[in-house]
């Protein structure tokens, strides 16, 4: 029996407990404890009244509760239709003597004192039997457990007595041709017979592929309401157990259910869980993951032409799955969902900001610019926070300057205003930030800077924040050049204000690294030429990346490693031969930062210009003199 099972009896022990001590209470309020009572005749009462030892008579009925002075009690009974004085008058007692005596009439026990003969006795019978009424159900509840330990626990969306919301196409904002690749399924689950009678297949299975928070889940349950069929979703992790076989039983017993419910889809969430590449070499071949992928392999090629019920799977690593998984037959369309554009994303936010009360300056093109590369997932989030900051100021309203600061919140994490600098780190800090913008400001094809700050926010003492131009999906070597050499901008800044290295550019010096590394191994832009180095290994059953292979000589690693050293030594001087030609602007942008601790893009270009335009006129001057020359 599992745990909870027992915790469950536990609980129910206590409350079998708990009812038994009401009932006690009970008993002990209705019936006085059991005491032996003298039963005494009319003619002894008679007696006893005329000897003065009576002090009190309770009349219950045709009963007589006697109470004597020396505290001592007796029991009599009289005639049922005479009344008590005028019996003991009958009895001989005079007047006098009845006098001193007390008398109390009280209603009989009526109808309760007929049952409680029968309550004292079948009373405690019932108790028992209720609690072994409750032992027998509870052991009966956990045998039917036993035997549900084999069912598929996937949640139905989409059936009568299932949850009644319900996506549709206009919930999902953007995923323009990913959504034109669904509506054939829909059309199909509708009229299927128009495909059938062309001889025409529709794909038994579709995969979602895409990165975390793209919206796979969201787009497979908007598939189903459109379609308005069953939807069963399930995790992939959900199939495995400790038991063997187990999954294996919940992947034939959700196939079957899905089948009975005639069109239907089936909706299996991480599918990289259970459906990684086969032969890891760990497990061996009775590897319950590896049975429960075999059985869902098995299922989704018994399915026959006719077959209504479509299986639909979401990933972020296609790249693991199994080739047998990928197969015409099986998963045999895949659909990539790729990361909102700056249109995509203004339409998401415009959705989760419904019900929301915005204010008239909040403007979401602007939001949607200043976050390229969120998913749908991280705009909810935006969204949601900016919500919370404004009900914490106590606004009615949600305006753009809470959109703003969420936005930063999602990215760097909240404000740290505890952790309060020294006036020596506030302006190594401030140089550090500042180096950072103007390496990228006059780097080529750098990205304009949107804000620079000084307040710590989550693991950040401080922050320069960038503003892309538009989308990019391709990256040039000029342009990763150009971001070494905003990473070491910091580093550089520190080096020649105050002639000493700190520990702030750790983290910028292992992105330089890492991006410098790339540069040689993976993306050929070396001097070694268009050359892959190196095969990442990865343990299948871990799931995550152990190690990597080499696959070159020691000779060629020693030239990688002088390749990886010459790109951020190029990178150091072109940022630190920025930072000698505007050291002026370098120490005035400094100390502006100091004073306000955040710069924004408009006053940062608003320092920039006199020095730009002192540049144009010294051309200007050269261009004068050549000419008189």
């Amino acid at each position: 029996m599992k745990k909870k099972n027992i915790n469950s009896l536990i609980k129910n022990f206590i409350f079998v407990v708990l009812i038994f001590l009401l009932i006690s209470s009970v008993f002990s309020l209705f019936f006085q404890p059991f005491e032996k009572k003298e039963i005494v005749s009319i003619t002894q009462l008679v007696e006893d009244i005329e000897q003065e030892k009576v002090k009190k008579i309770t009349v219950a009925g045709s009963e007589l509760s006697i109470l004597y002075q020396d505290e001592t009690k007796a029991i009599s009974r009289k005639e049922t239709e005479t009344a008590l004085s005028q019996s003991l008058i009958n009895y001989g007692v005079s007047l006098e003597k009845l006098k001193k005596v007390e008398v109390e009439t009280k209603k009989g026990g009526g109808a309760w004192a007929g049952l409680a003969p029968f309550l004292l006795l079948f009373l405690p019978l019932l108790f028992f039997g209720f609690f072994f009424w409750m032992i027998f159900r509870q052991a009966k509840t956990g045998a039917m457990q036993a035997f549900n330990f084999s069912k598929a626990r996937a949640k139905l969306f989409g059936a009568k007595g299932a949850s009644k919301e319900k996506i549709s196409f206009k919930d999902v904002a953007g995923l323009k041709e990913a959504k034109e690749e669904l509506k054939e399924i829909v059309d199909f689950l509708k009229n299927p017979k128009k495909y059938l009678s062309i001889g025409a297949r529709i794909p038994r299975g579709v995969l979602l592929v895409g990165a975390p928070g793209t919206g796979k889940t969201m787009l497979a349950r908007a598939v189903a309401a459109e379609s308005n069929v069953p939807f069963f979703s399930i995790s992939g992790s959900e199939f495995i157990e400790m038991f063997v076989g187990v999954g294996s039983s919940r992947v034939r017993d959700l196939f079957s259910t899905a089948k009975k419910a005639g069109k239907s889809i089936i909706f299996i969430d991480e599918l990289d869980a259970i459906g990684r590449v086969r032969g890891s070499g760990i497990g061996g071949g009775h590897d319950e993951r590896e049975q429960t992928l075999n059985q869902i392999l098995v299922e989704m090629d018994g399915f026959e032409k006719e077959s209504t019920t479509l299986v639909f799977a979401a990933t972020n690593r296609p790249d693991v799955l199994d080739p047998a998984l990928l197969r015409p037959g099986r998963f045999d369309r895949i659909v990539v969902l790729d990361l909102p554009d700056i249109n995509d994303r203004e339409e998401i936010l415009k959705i989760h900001c419904r019900g929301k009360p915005l204010a008239l300056n909040v403007g979401l093109r602007e939001v949607a610019e200043r976050t390229p590369g969120f998913s749908g997932a991280d705009l909810a989030n935006v969204v949601n926070e900016a919500a919370i900051l404004a009900a914490r100021k106590n606004k009615h309203q949600v305006f753009q300057e809470e959109f703003l600061d969420s936005i930063e919140k999602v990215l760097l994490g909240p404000e740290r205003k505890s952790h309060i600098l020294s006036v020596k780190e506030k302006e190594i800090a401030a140089y550090h930030e500042t180096g950072h913008a103007l390496t990228s400001t006059f780097s080529p094809d750098a990205e304009p800077i949107r804000k620079i700050s000084i307040i710590s926010r989550g693991m950040a003492a401080g922050y320069t924040l960038k503003m892309p131009k538009e989308e990019r999906k391709i990256h040039t070597k000029t342009q990763f050049l150009s971001e070494l050499t905003t990473l070491l901008g910091g580093y550089c800044a520190e080096k020649l204000k105050f002639n000493e290295i700190t520990t702030g550019a750790a983290n910028d010096l292992e992105k330089a690294s890492e991006l410098a590394r790339k540069l040689v191994k993976e993306y050929g832009m070396s001097a070694l030429g268009p050359i892959s180095f190196g095969k990442k290994e990865e343990m299948v059953f871990l799931g995550k990346e152990l190690g990597e292979q080499k696959n070159y000589s020691e000779k060629i690693a020693i030239r990688i490693d002088e390749e990886v050293a010459k790109f951020i030594k190029n990178a150091e001087k072109q940022a630190t031969n920025i930072l000698i030609k505007n050291r002026k602007l370098l120490d005035k942008i400094a100390k502006v930062l100091i004073k306000k601790e955040t710069i924004e893009r408009q006053e940062f270009e608003e320092l920039l210009k006199p020095e730009k335009k002192e540049k144009t006129r010294q051309k200007k001057s050269i261009n004068i003199k050549i000419k008189r020359v």
